[in-house]
């Protein structure tokens, strides 16, 4: 569905991305992952058409983007959820959800998107009228990506959706993406949480300081030892610990 070639994108003359190569199979979770500054929002935005890469080609279902306003990308389907939200707060709910599905035309149609949404949602419908600025930090990001489905995405891009939240919410919008998956929904995911975006990944990448340091399927990025370490704080005892921890002490 989705192809990046030897895409490099700059900010000034300070390069962020150098040379990435990825591809997103239709209907496939694709996690991003990586330290804070490895390029994760910087890759979103260039897909996305916020930045246009000067090097490489960026394609979509065979067709070339890298190019294209914001705006057609969004009209072929390409819908991001951006870090930090990004609400109208002074709007209601419901209006942050119209605003959500401006592109569509057929009124039977966001009527149907929102019916989904409000099912995904429940607390959004209860919530319609209240202004988005007022919700709790979990009620916007439920928000953020209720109004991204509005637009009846081929491709969601999410940045950092789990970011801010306490991990009883990180495993309910968790267990959520993976529904919207199951339905259909093609992801790709850039998080910190490395051990969640796995779970629900068939695929991951991992940037390190705008290049891809390591990629493969989410079980064997599990279980490679550099990965455990950096990213999902596992450490491997040494065969020489002593199960007890540490060294005894003597006088």
């Amino acid at each position: 569905m989705l192809r990046l070639e030897g895409v490099s994108t700059y900010y000034g003359p300070i390069q962020a991305l150098k040379e990435i190569t990825l591809e997103v199979e239709e209907g496939a979770v694709v996690a991003v992952l990586g330290a804070n500054g490895a390029g994760k929002t910087t890759l979103m935005n260039t897909i996305s058409g916020l930045l246009h890469p000067r090097g490489g080609q960026i394609t979509f279902e065979g067709r070339r983007i890298d190019r294209l306003p914001t705006e057609r990308i969004v009209r072929l389907g390409i819908i991001q959820v951006p870090e930090g939200r990004q609400l109208f707060p002074d709007l209601t709910v419901a209006e942050n959800l119209r605003m959500g599905a401006f592109v569509q035309r057929d009124h039977r149609g966001i009527k149907e998107s929102l019916e989904r949404v409000f099912a995904h949602f429940p607390v959004l419908m209860d919530r319609r009228g209240q202004l988005a600025g007022t919700l709790s930090g979990g009620e916007q990001q439920m928000l953020a990506i209720a109004r991204a489905l509005m637009a009846r995405p081929r491709l969601l891009l999410l940045d950092e959706p789990s970011l801010g939240l306490s991990p009883i919410l990180v495993r309910e919008l968790f267990t959520i993406l993976r529904t919207l998956n199951g339905e259909g929904t093609t992801m790709v995911l850039a998080e910190q949480n490395s051990h969640m975006a796995l779970t629900i990944a068939r695929y991951g990448y991992i940037l390190e300081t705008g290049r891809i340091g390591l990629a493969g399927k989410s079980e064997e990025l599990r279980a490679n030892k550099k990965v455990k370490q950096l990213y999902l704080g596992i450490r491997e005892r040494s065969p020489m610990t002593p199960r007890g921890g540490g060294e005894s002490g003597g006088a």
